[in-house]
């Protein structure tokens, strides 16, 4: 299965590039109809996974996927499904 994968440790503390990477990440998996987003705001203080959680539920970036799913097994990751 095709999935996309979006490392966020070098751009961790640039809050506009971090936004920008999360938008161009969802367009690209809606647009190549890839099932799987892989992002990895790694451990840390969990601020940075807070706000990328809070990115996917905003209201225009909601609707283009279908669950988040938080790796149990790997703190510092996060896999966002799509329905096509």
């Amino acid at each position: 299965m095709a999935k996309l994968k979006l490392d966020l440790h070098e751009i961790y503390n640039k809050g506009n590039l971090i936004d920008q990477a999360l938008s161009d990440i969802i367009e690209e998996a809606v647009y190549k109809k890839i099932r799987l987003v892989e992002i990895i705001p790694g451990k840390g203080s969990g601020q940075l996974k807070k706000k990328v959680l809070r990115f996917l539920q905003q209201k225009h970036i909601k609707p283009y996927y279908h669950r988040i799913e938080k790796d149990s097994k790997n703190f510092g990751r996060l896999f966002v499904h799509f329905r096509f």
